[in-house]
Formats: structure tokens, sequence, C-alpha cells
């Protein structure tokens, strides 16, 4: 494995415990083992998951440190970044609650393994986010699950008043802000991405109809 994208790597840049590293190992031999069946990642990147997927969803919980409230992850798929989020906040934030929303059973199943083969806790709710009622998420995610005008749909129905909603973004990212700014009234600051030159994490709040 290339030191640059395994397990010391990812030591370095989060400077979390060999525990919560551990955890992870264990989290990426599940996922190793579940991707053939109900594809939750791209294989083609699971020889790069501590970069591209475990690094990439560390970066959002460090652009916050949030010490307590709910944190509401949305289409959780493989568990990126909310998975992830729920095993580190176990050490650095105590306080926080995490719930992922994954609407495929499946995939549901498997976020509920990971969670019991890591001792790692969060909520799971097996429906879309559309389907159930609102969160009052002091935090929220999601990753490749829509567009942003869709995601702030989303996000405005489950955010708290106060709340704060963190969407990683590829290059186009500046085409989808645009597009969202047409419906949408809303503060966003783009936080460069550790993982990718062209990519961003969209950090939005004030979330409300144009």
């Amino acid at each position: 494995m290339n030191t640059m994208s395994g397990p010391e790597h990812f030591l370095r840049e989060t400077g979390v415990s060999r525990e919560t590293c551990e955890r992870l190992v264990r989290y990426a031999a599940v996922l190793g083992k579940w991707n053939p069946s109900i594809n939750l990642v791209s294989a083609s990147t699971l020889s790069q998951i501590w970069s591209r997927h475990f690094l990439d969803s560390a970066q959002i919980l460090a652009l916050c440190a949030p010490a307590e409230g709910l944190w509401a992850d949305l289409g959780s798929g493989g568990g990126f970044p909310g998975l992830v989020i729920a095993i580190l906040a176990a050490e650095t934030a105590p306080g926080l609650a995490v719930t992922l929303v994954e609407s495929d059973a499946r995939k549901a199943a498997f976020l509920a393994t990971v969670l019991r083969e890591t001792g790692a806790r969060a909520s799971i709710l097996a429906a879309r986010s559309q389907d159930i009622s609102p969160l009052n998420a002091r935090f929220l995610s999601a990753r490749a699950l829509a567009p942003l005008p869709q995601l702030l749909a989303h996000a405005a129905r489950h955010l708290a008043p106060d709340g704060r909603a963190y969407f990683p973004k590829g290059a186009r990212w500046r085409q989808e802000l645009a597009a969202a700014r047409q419906n949408w009234a809303f503060d966003a600051v783009a936080h460069p991405s550790k993982t990718d030159r062209s990519a961003v994490v969209l950090e939005i709040k004030g979330i409300t109809r144009a």
C-alpha cells in the first residue's frame, strides 16, 4: 500500500489514536467483503480507501470540531462521511450523536455491521430523508447524494435554525453553487479539499428559499 494513502498517513494527518485507526482497519475489512455484492464504493478506489474515503470524510469533522449535538448524514451508502465521523467522534467528540439516513436496506445492513464490528455508536434510519420527520440537526452532511440545489432542500428540512451543512463537491462546485442560488439564499464557504486539489467542502448555513 502507498504510504501516502495508508493508516500511518491517516494517523499523521488526523492525530487520532491507534485504537481509532484500528476501528477503521476493521471498517475497511468489512467494506472489502461487502463491496462486490452491493457496490458501496467504486472498486477502483478500494486500494486508496484511506485517502479517498477515510481522510476525505475525516476532514469534514475537522472543519467544525463539534463538541455535542446531532450530526445527520444523508444517503450514507458505504458510510462516507457519516460512519467515519461516528468512529472518529467516539474519541474526539463523545458528546456528538450521529444519525445515518440510508434508504437502501442492504446498505443500511452494511452500516449496522460496521457499527457492530467497530464498536462505534450511531443511529440508522432506513428510509429516504424526505420521508422522515425533520431531524433538527446541528450538523448535516451528504456525499455524492445529489446536486447542490436538491441537497439544500434536504438541509432546509433537517437542519436546526442555526445548523450548518457540509457537502463535499468536485471540480464543478462553482456551477452547482450558481445553480443553487437561483432558488435558495444561503451563506457558503468553500474549504479546499485535502484529498483532491480540484474539490472543496462547502460549508453552508442560513438556508432559505430565495
